[in-house]
């Protein structure tokens, strides 16, 4: 996630924790044939960082968004053939590196959640803050559209996405209006949508918790890009293309996310047998040894620099030990 200019601007980055991000990756990628992919490459901030601080390093970068994936092509360019962009999602790592011919990796980077460019372009439909199409896809050539889930899903199917995702107390109200609602007219824009949800939600609890949309709009973007189902395929994939001293760093911004990153390192982490064994066998010992002690968070100066960093949680970890 990276701040940027305003609309209509040259996208600028402000990558979140890269010096945390550099120091974590560096004993994995000082070789020779150091090869890192950056999952999430957006706008290519962190990318250009690890290519400055290492000098061999060549990074595959990947994004499910064309226009973050043009801004980056042009921005990196000086690079060379030290940069490969491949337009795709992160769950589809393994059949980017096979395509490439990279049966291993030294370093995978995840910055999850809405890029800035994504949130600062009005019509992307992104931010709850400005009136515009309804939209939300993080790759606007496909796919079902934000207005498309408020118009279509029953509400049952709305109410679970609003609670799950969004971790809405108040799912169902917003649901039903919702459903009622659209049998008038359907939604088309962000205004409307706000409108209805400040209405849905009691006066009380509007009061605190910040804007009461952010969580319908988490829940909706979510739900259109399939957020978590490709996390929750792509973490998997992304350890098992580590090599042996390779080193995965996941940035979230929100629960669902970082309990997710959080489930599969603390499982490559365990033994492969119940607790309790006096001994574990080689091909049972865990394949990562965790590098950071729960999540950490960006520092006070950080967050006043890019207020965009305050909810970033860090996990990383090290392969220590080849697949059985």
């Amino acid at each position: 996630m990276d701040a940027t200019g305003g609309r209509g601007a040259e996208p600028r980055h402000v990558p979140v924790l890269t010096e945390r991000v550099l120091a974590l990756f560096g004993p994995a990628v000082q070789g020779p044939d150091a090869v890192l992919v950056d999952a999430t490459v957006g706008l290519g901030g962190h990318t250009q960082a690890l290519l400055d601080a290492f000098a061999h390093l060549q990074v595959v970068g990947l994004d499910r968004d064309p226009q973050a994936l043009a801004h980056t092509r042009a921005r990196l360019a000086g690079y060379g053939s030290r940069v490969r962009l491949v337009h795709a999602v992160y769950d589809q790592l393994p059949a980017v590196l096979d395509q490439l011919g990279l049966p291993e990796v030294h370093g995978v980077l995840f910055d999850l959640g809405v890029s800035s460019m994504q949130l600062d372009q009005a019509e992307r439909g992104f931010a709850y803050a400005q009136d515009a199409p309804l939209d939300m896809r993080m790759d606007p050539t496909s796919g079902l559209t934000a207005a498309d889930v408020l118009n279509t899903y029953p509400a049952e199917e709305l109410t679970r996405i609003l609670r799950v995702y969004g971790e809405e107390r108040f799912a169902r109200r917003i649901a039903d209006s919702v459903v009622r609602e659209r049998a008038n007219q359907p939604f088309t824009t962000s205004a409307r949508l706000v409108e209805l949800v400040r209405a849905a939600i009691p006066a009380a609890t509007r009061r605190t918790g910040g804007h009461p949309a952010k969580r319908t709009f988490q829940a909706l973007r979510i739900e259109v890009n399939a957020e978590l189902a490709a996390l929750e395929r792509a973490l998997p994939a992304a350890l098992d293309a580590l090599a042996v001293g390779g080193r995965i760093v996941v940035l979230s911004y929100h629960s669902l996310e970082d309990r997710l990153v959080k489930r599969a390192f603390a499982t490559g982490a365990r033994p492969g047998v119940p607790a309790g064994l006096p001994v574990v066998p080689e091909r049972y010992q865990p394949q990562l040894r965790l590098l950071t002690r729960g999540a950490q968070v960006s520092d006070p100066d950080e967050t006043t620099a890019n207020p965009r960093a305050a909810s970033v949680r860090l996990r990383a970890a090290e392969r220590i030990r080849a697949a059985a």
